[in-house]
C-alpha cells in the first residue's frame, strides 16, 4: 500500500508541475501592442498632407513604441536638418510619454529638471505627439519645419487624428 501512495503522490506532483509550467513559460513573455508600418505610413503622409494645405514643407517621421522610427518623409523644400528635429521631437515625445509642447512647458514651468534639455536625442520643440489607443502606447510622430512648434503639433495631431479609426482596439 505504501508504494501505491507514494506513486499517487508522485503522479500529483508531476500533474502540479505540468498543470502549473505554462503559467510560468507565460511569466517569461511580454505582450504589447505595435504601430503597423502601413498606419505609420498613412499617419506620416496625413500629417504632410496638412502642412502642405496649411502652407508649409515639413519632415515627418513616425516612430515605434520604442523610439525607433518607421517611417521618415520630407518635403521636397524642406531643409534636410528638419529630418534630425522631426526624429527628436518623436523621440522626446516617446520616452517622456507625453507631447514636447507639454514636456517643454514643463521644463519651463520647473515641473521637470532642466538637465534632461542636455541629454542626447532630446529634443524638447513643440511638435512631438504621442501616438496612444486602447490604453497602449503605440510611438510617437514628430514635425519639424513649419514656421513654430504650435504649427508643427497641428499637423501630427491631424496626422494622428487620420488614422485613429485603424488602430482602436
Amino acid at each position: 500500500m505504501q508504494g501505491t501512495q507514494v506513486k499517487q503522490a508522485s503522479l500529483i506532483a508531476v500533474t502540479c508541475c505540468i498543470a502549473l509550467a505554462p503559467a510560468r513559460a507565460a511569466e517569461g513573455i511580454v505582450t504589447y501592442k505595435s504601430l503597423a508600418p502601413d498606419v505609420a505610413f498613412d499617419l506620416a503622409q496625413s500629417a504632410l498632407q496638412q502642412c502642405r494645405k496649411d502652407g508649409y514643407q515639413i519632415a515627418v517621421v513616425v516612430s515605434d513604441r520604442f523610439g525607433a522610427p518607421l517611417v521618415e518623409l520630407r518635403d521636397r523644400y524642406t531643409p534636410v536638418g528638419a529630418l534630425d528635429i522631426a526624429k527628436g521631437k518623436a523621440w522626446t515625445s516617446i520616452t517622456f510619454t507625453r507631447n514636447t509642447s507639454d514636456f517643454a512647458k514643463a521644463i519651463k514651468d520647473g515641473r521637470i529638471g532642466a538637465g534632461l534639455v542636455g541629454l542626447p536625442g532630446v529634443t524638447p520643440l513643440a511638435g512631438g505627439v504621442v501616438i496612444e489607443a486602447g490604453g497602449s502606447l503605440l510611438g510617437a510622430v514628430g514635425v519639424a519645419g513649419a514656421p513654430g512648434g504650435d504649427k508643427d503639433e497641428a499637423c501630427a495631431k491631424a496626422g494622428v487624428e487620420a488614422v485613429q479609426d485603424k488602430f482602436e482596439f
